[in-house]
């Protein structure tokens, strides 16, 4: 029991057969064995408990883009570290922060202050590390833009700096982190100082709420966007060419608001999810002969 493997760590706890529907923005029914830590010495603790025994684990920050089993026979972990805001009552050239520090707080500071490239995760609802970790991104461009640091602590305990570099990161996914590698702090860096970034941001965030269904209970986007000789093939509009908005399966469904979106309706399961996925998918490859992707993780 991991109860036990990890006990007598300071600044670490574990709470056995946990409720996890909360910790996911699409609400799926979840439960499983959840392990948080608030500082990077506990982390590294952790890490080499979990190595010694060759345990997996999966890491989870605002649970966007993440879809959680009713039962999960592998435990979660979150990070909770101690975030200073006072870095952000002022503009710096780069700011280190702790990777569990929410991108909406982020963007408020970018939208106070006029920050060019930080509109770019405008309306992500995820962690830092977690949008570093898959490069997330919106209309706008992608948060490896911004990057220029990146520490960790790989799977054996040990501490790793990483400098960003052009080729660190490529759609929706970073080429630098080892399997296990948990990014613990970014230093983040900006564009210079703007102030229609305020303005961008207010009607990037007003189109979103416009275009995608931002009140239902979602993981974002489900798919990654395609290509056709070297044509932009988006998810969200192959599926409405289908014809399949609405189709559902148990308790989710596929958005009549966005072709690239999933609600939960009514208490829907890791099952519902992942069955509605491989119909979409099968249909998607029937019909126009492309293969999408999954942007969400499923496991």
């Amino acid at each position: 029991m991991i109860d036990k493997l990890l006990e007598n760590i300071q600044g670490a706890s574990v709470e056995m057969d946990k409720d996890l529907s909360k910790f996911s923005t699409m609400r799926l029914q979840a439960k499983g064995d959840l392990v948080t830590v608030e500082s990077v010495e506990a982390l590294q603790e952790v890490q080499k408990r979990f190595y010694s025994e060759s345990l997996d684990f999966i890491v989870i920050g605002m649970g966007a883009n993440q879809l959680l089993k009713k039962e999960s026979a592998i435990p979660y972990l979150m990070l909770k570290f101690p975030f200073d805001k006072k870095i952000l009552e002022s503009v710096h050239d780069t700011y280190t922060l702790p990777a569990s520090v929410r991108l909406g707080t982020l963007t408020s500071h970018a939208s106070k202050f006029g920050l060019k490239g930080w509109e770019v995760f405008t309306g992500v609802p995820a962690s830092l590390g977690g949008a570093v970790f898959m490069n997330a991104g919106t209309g706008l461009g992608e948060i490896g833009e911004l990057v220029s640091k990146v520490w960790t602590v790989k799977s054996n305990g040990e501490l790793s700096e990483h400098t960003i570099n052009n080729s660190s990161f490529s759609y929706r996914r970073n080429n630098f982190l080892e399997r296990g590698e948990i990014i613990y702090q970014v230093e983040m860096k900006h564009n210079g100082l703007d102030k229609e970034v305020t303005e961008v941001i207010r009607n990037y965030l007003a189109r979103r709420n416009a275009t995608q269904p931002m009140k239902e209970k979602t993981c974002g986007c489900v798919f990654k966007n395609s290509e056709f000789k070297g044509q932009p093939c988006p998810a969200g509009k192959f599926v409405d060419i289908l014809g399949i908005k609405g189709l559902q399966v148990g308790g989710i469904r596929v958005s009549e608001t966005h072709g690239n979106f999933m609600e939960n309706f009514d208490n829907a399961s890791f099952d519902d999810v992942t069955a509605l996925i491989s119909i979409v998918q099968n249909e998607m490859k029937l019909q126009f002969g492309l293969d999408f992707e999954l942007e969400v993780k499923a496991k």
